[in-house]
């Protein structure tokens, strides 16, 4: 989530008067995330997330993201849902960019995930692949294995000011990644981008999950590498096999992983990481200054390329 766009006050209340939710107490911007503009409205009768899509998100898309939530939410998954005008209008416009006003979630985001958190991430996880089962609509991964060499390509003459000789290092592991991306493993409707920031708690307990805007179509198990990345790394760069090995038990509790899936694990551990790095390394170059946007380090993401490369056994995830 993030805050590009502006909007004015009477513009946000003629918006907001179509709902039939009250008066308007208060709004402000988030800036956490990297994507869309996102403010947290406060209405008479509770706080609401208003939604403006950026230029990254494709207008075609958003039919596919807010069915999803509708979809996952009567399927139990607990996630936002898309608030309808009277006229029952999900998908609107403001301040020139479509959006969309979703339901709030109470809880709250961890930033030192435990391993009681991996595991009930892993189960939740689950229950997403397996709810999105009967979805009718259908969406394409567009930062699926074929866009980070273009995206790289785009980004290379910046990568060596991150440091000296990363240019040539991300093209070696590029290629190995395109050279034996795995391909027949089962698939669906995934999140692909269940980072801490995106999952709520209330105590130990997992109350929500949110930020649909990268779903899309493709391998569950790239989804559960999404989430190695993203939870089992330690603040110092180490790797936490413990916490691995419960986000991947709590997943298996609900869907069982092939052994195809599992003998995949590191390639696929190694590609999330390489989509989390070109996509930072280019907003990092590219984000505009003024933007109210917390930019992410890309070479976060290099150290973690770098152990899934090594990874050569499903068991250096934890999994037996």
């Amino acid at each position: 989530m993030a805050v590009y766009t502006q909007i004015d006050d009477d513009a946000l209340l003629a918006f907001m008067a179509d709902y039939g939710l009250g008066d308007v107490l208060g709004y402000k911007g988030i800036a956490e995330g990297i994507e869309n503009s996102n403010y947290l409205v406060t209405m008479t009768s509770g706080p609401y997330i208003l939604t403006l899509y950026e230029k990254r998100v494709r207008i075609e898309d958003l039919p596919f993201f807010l069915s999803l939530m509708d979809h996952l939410a009567a399927n139990g998954v607990p996630c936002p849902v898309p608030v309808r005008t009277g006229n029952g209008d999900a998908l609107r416009e403001l301040a020139g960019r479509p959006a969309a006003l979703i339901t709030f979630l109470p809880g709250f985001s961890t930033r030192s995930p435990t391993p009681i958190h991996c595991r009930a991430v892993g189960e939740t996880l689950a229950m997403i692949h397996q709810a999105g089962e009967g979805m009718v609509l259908s969406r394409e991964n567009g930062l699926g294995v074929t866009s980070w060499r273009p995206l790289l390509d785009s980004s290379e003459d910046g990568a060596d000011s991150l440091r000296p000789g990363l240019k040539a290092e991300l093209d070696a592991a590029m290629s190995r990644l395109e050279d034996n991306w795995p391909k027949g493993l089962p698939e669906g409707v995934i999140h692909a981008d269940l980072f801490p920031d995106n999952v709520f708690f209330r105590h130990d307990h997992l109350s929500g999950v949110i930020d649909f805007y990268f779903a899309c179509n493709d391998a569950f198990a790239y989804d559960l590498a999404v989430c190695i990345n993203a939870w089992c790394f330690e603040r110092d760069g180490s790797f936490n096999v413990t916490k691995a090995r419960r986000l991947t038990a709590g997943y298996q509790s609900v869907r069982p992983l092939e052994d195809g899936e599992r003998e995949a694990l590191p390639i696929l551990c190694a590609g999330a990481a390489m989509r989390f790095l070109v996509t930072r390394l280019y907003d990092w170059l590219n984000t505009p200054e003024h933007a109210l946007v917390v930019r992410k380090d890309p070479m976060e993401y290099v150290e973690k390329l770098k152990f899934h490369l090594n990874a050569t056994e499903p068991e250096a995830y934890g999994i037996d």
